[in-house]
C-alpha cells in the first residue's frame, strides 16, 4: 500500500470533518450518503485509482463516473486533499459561480468525467466510456470505476446497462454500490424492496464481490481484487452505514439530504475529533 492503512483512516476521517463544514457552510446538500462513501473515496484516490492532480486530463486515467451526483461533497473533499484544488474552495460549495455545484458537472471541473443528477444514468454512461476504451484497443491502459446508490437500481436504465456490460464483456468496467439501505423518503426495502443484489447481478452474468464498506483494509484489497478480474464485468457491493462517523446520523435516512445546523456541526466535528484520536492509538 502507498499510504498505510491508519494514515488512510486518517485521512478519511479529515475528509469527514470537511463534508460536514461545507455542507453547513453552503446550508444545504447531503451527509448521509457522503459520510458513508468516504472510505471508499479514500482508498480509490489515495491507493488505488490511476490519476494525476496536476494532469486531471491525462488520457490514460481511470474513470471514475459519480451516478449518485447528491453525494458529490465526498468527491469534492476528496479531490481538493488529492491536490485538484486548494482545500479552501470547498466553502463554496452551491454557492453562486462556484464550480463545485450540487451535482458535479464536467463542463466546470478538470477529472468529472460526467455531470450527474438524475438517478439511474451513471452505470449505461459508465459502459459507454467502458466500451469505448475497449473498442480502441485501450481496454488494458485504464479502468472505469462507476459509483452508484442502492436506491437507483430501482430504476430500469441501470439493469440496461447490466446487460449490456455482461453482453460485451466490459472487463474494465468495475461497479460500487453503496448499499446503504436509506433512501430520500425511508428504507429502500420499504420503498422498493431490492433483495438479493448480489443474485440480481450474477443472473446478469457479472463477476460479484460483497464488502464491508468500512474496512479500509478490505476496501484497498477488493478494489483491486476486481481490476485482475478479466473474465467479466465487476461489480462490488459495498455494505456502508450512512452518516458514519456521526451518531446522530447513522443509518437515519432523514439525513439523507438534510444539512445540520452549527449546534450539530459543532455537535459532530466533536466526535469525529475523538475518532481521530483513537485511529493514532489504536495503531501505535
Amino acid at each position: 500500500m502507498k499510504l498505510s492503512v491508519s494514515a488512510l483512516e486518517k485521512k478519511a476521517n479529515d475528509i469527514r470533518q470537511d463534508i460536514i463544514k461545507m455542507i453547513v457552510e453552503a446550508g444545504s446538500g447531503h451527509p448521509g450518503g457522503s459520510l458513508g462513501m468516504t472510505d471508499v473515496f479514500t482508498a480509490l484516490y489515495f491507493e488505488v485509482l490511476k490519476h494525476d492532480p496536476k494532469k486531471p486530463k491525462w488520457k490514460d486515467r481511470d474513470r471514475l463516473i459519480l451516478s449518485n451526483g447528491h453525494i458529490v461533497p465526498v468527491r469534492y473533499a476528496a479531490m481538493a486533499h488529492a491536490g485538484y484544488f486548494p482545500k479552501s474552495k470547498l466553502k463554496t460549495l452551491r454557492k453562486i459561480n462556484s464550480v463545485l455545484e450540487g451535482h458535479p458537472s464536467y463542463r466546470v471541473l478538470p477529472a468529472v468525467e460526467t455531470s450527474s443528477g438524475p438517478l439511474g444514468e451513471g452505470l449505461s454512461q459508465a459502459c459507454g466510456f467502458a466500451l469505448a476504451a475497449k473498442m480502441d484497443g485501450k481496454e488494458n491502459d485504464y479502468h472505469i470505476w462507476c459509483l452508484t446508490s442502492d436506491g437507483e437500481h430501482q430504476e430500469g436504465m441501470t439493469w440496461e446497462g447490466a446487460m449490456l456490460a455482461a453482453k460485451y464483456r466490459l472487463t474494465n468496467l468495475t461497479v460500487v454500490v453503496d448499499r446503504n439501505n436509506i433512501q430520500i423518503e425511508g428504507n429502500t426495502e420499504d420503498v422498493m424492496p431490492l433483495s438479493s443484489l448480489r443474485e440480481k447481478y450474477e443472473s446478469f452474468g457479472w463477476y460479484v464481490i460483497n464488502m464491508n464498506g468500512h474496512n479500509m483494509k478490505e476496501i484497498v484489497s477488493t478494489l483491486e481484487e476486481a481490476k485482475s478480474i478479466k473474465s467479466k464485468p465487476v461489480c462490488i457491493i459495498a455494505h456502508t452505514i450512512p452518516g458514519k462517523g456521526v451518531s446522530f446520523m447513522e443509518g437515519k435516512y432523514k439525513w439523507h439530504g438534510k444539512a445540520p445546523n452549527k449546534e450539530k456541526e459543532l455537535k459532530a466535528l466533536a466526535e469525529l475529533r475523538t475518532l481521530q484520536g483513537k485511529i493514532k492509538s489504536e495503531h501505535e
